[in-house]
Order: structure tokens, then sequence, then C-alpha cells
């Protein structure tokens, strides 16, 4: 498997679930603790770390030590190989569609011609 694939598998696979998308959210505003990322939900610390270490492993955040905080930060390049991904599909998809469309319109000129005689 491409290693850039599997880097993508991970992403999307933690993105699925909508309190890691949540955590991403808070982490865009900056760096926080454990503690302050698991203030607006409602479950416990050691479930809060498992999603973090989730999204660690998918390589969207990085923990760093400062003193006895441990601070996790947002990976911005991770979510822009994402967002990378993204775009190139959908400009592929916007190509085909805009040739479906093309020989759509075609096909209807050919028989609004043959409607005419």
């Amino acid at each position: 498997m491409n290693p850039a694939a599997g880097v993508l598998d991970a992403a999307f696979a933690a993105l699925a679930d909508p309190t890691r998308r949540a955590i991403l959210s808070i982490l865009a505003e900056g760096d926080a603790t454990v503690s302050e990322l698991a203030a607006p939900f409602s479950m416990s610390l050691p479930a809060v770390s498992k999603h973090l270490k989730v999204l660690e492993a998918s390589g969207l955040i990085s923990r760093t030590r400062n003193a006895q905080f441990r601070p996790c930060h947002l990976e911005r390049a991770a979510l822009d190989g994402v967002g990378d991904w993204i775009d190139e599909h959908r400009r592929v998809w916007d190509e085909r569609l805009d040739k479906l469309d093309q020989h759509l319109q075609k096909l209807r000129r050919d028989e609004e011609r043959q409607d005419g005689n």
C-alpha cells in the first residue's frame, strides 16, 4: 500500500468520529490540555485521552511537554493533506460532470433539430 494512502486512511478514520472532529475544532483555536479539551464533553478524561491517541496516531495532532502539562497541538499540515486529496477528487468529478453536462446538452440540441425537421 502507498504510504500516503495509509496516512489518508488514518486521517479519515480519525475524522469519522464527531467527538474527534469537535476536538479538532477546539484545537483550531489554539493549543489545549486534555482537561481543557474534555471540558465540553460529558465523558471521562480517559475516554478523551483515547480520542486524542487516535488523533495523534493519525498525525492530526501532536502533544508536547511543558512542565507537567502536555498540551495538544493541531497539525495543520495533516489536515492540508486531507484537503488536498478532497480538492483533487472534487476537481476530477467537476470535470467529469462538466463533460456529462456538455454531452447531454448536445443530445438535447440534436433531438431538437430532429424534432424540428
